[in-house]
């Protein structure tokens, strides 16, 4: 028992390590950031998981068209959007940190399960 306990744990963890979300692969390095998300919940009421990176958001667009993704309306330098696997992505740079009202310049990136 405490053999098969151990193995789930490991996968778990493992998951986890390997940077998924929802069964997408996380953009590699980017940082989970719990205020922004906590903030997205109290202002729009929006469930999201949000990551922060300092790659363009053509750079990390890029990564998520890998997966399959469907790409809704089209890459701009300034962010996209994507949807697939129960999930959605949504890319951001510059953003507007709604708390300070300052205008970001590293990526936001926010994944919604549907």
């Amino acid at each position: 028992m405490r053999a098969i306990l151990a193995v789930g744990c490991l996968l778990a963890a493992s998951s986890v390590l390997a940077g998924t979300q929802s069964g997408i692969e996380l953009y590699p390095g980017a940082k989970a950031d719990a205020a922004v998300a906590r903030m997205m919940k109290a202002t729009m009421n929006l469930d999201v998981m949000t990551y922060r990176t300092t790659d363009s958001a053509e750079k990390v667009a890029a990564f998520y068209r890998k997966q399959h993704l469907q790409e809704l309306g089209g890459t701009t330098k300034e962010g996209a959007v994507f949807t697939g696997k129960g999930t959605s992505v949504s890319i951001q740079n510059p953003w507007a940190d709604m708390m300070t009202g300052k205008l970001t310049s590293d990526t936001l990136i926010s994944i919604s399960t549907k």
